[in-house]
């Protein structure tokens, strides 16, 4: 909450107060491309890589990229709305950044398993959790 989350959980944040055929802000285009990598996958891969006997610098991330537009897309798909993108001027980062992983899979023959889908439909659904439990919380103290 308060615009300090990374764009994952701030675009679920933005999705689950909008109404459907509502509207989010993004900054820039939205044709900036990231990959991002759901936490427990960053854990798996960092306990197998400190049980291994590589020593060195590794990615640890996902090399499935994607638009922050497509990020809006899937997250809207998993909340079951149609959200309008209002794109606005502000700090959108470098322009695409995405994990070359083939390090850590020739040396550990591992690579993330879980689709950003499946990690945005977990985070997806904790943000909206906390937001109804938010909004019951201050309706009660009224």
């Amino acid at each position: 909450q308060g615009g300090k989350e990374k764009a994952p959980a701030a675009i679920c944040r933005k999705v689950a107060l909008a109404a459907n055929n509502g509207e989010i802000e993004i900054w820039g285009d939205g044709a900036q491309t990231r990959s991002f990598l759901f936490i427990d996958e960053c854990i798996e891969g960092t306990i197998r890589l400190t049980r291994s006997n590589f020593e060195g610098p590794v990615n640890i991330g996902s090399e499935e990229m994607v638009t922050i537009n497509q990020l809006v897309d899937i997250v809207a798909d998993i909340a079951g709305k149609k959200i309008h993108k209002n794109h606005i001027p502000g700090p959108t980062g470098v322009r695409g950044r995405n994990s070359d992983n083939r390090l850590i899979e020739e040396k550990l023959g591992w690579a993330p398993g879980a689709t950003l889908r499946a990690g945005l439909e977990k985070t997806y659904a904790w943000i909206e959790a906390q937001i109804r439990s938010n909004s019951a919380g201050n309706k009660s103290a009224a």
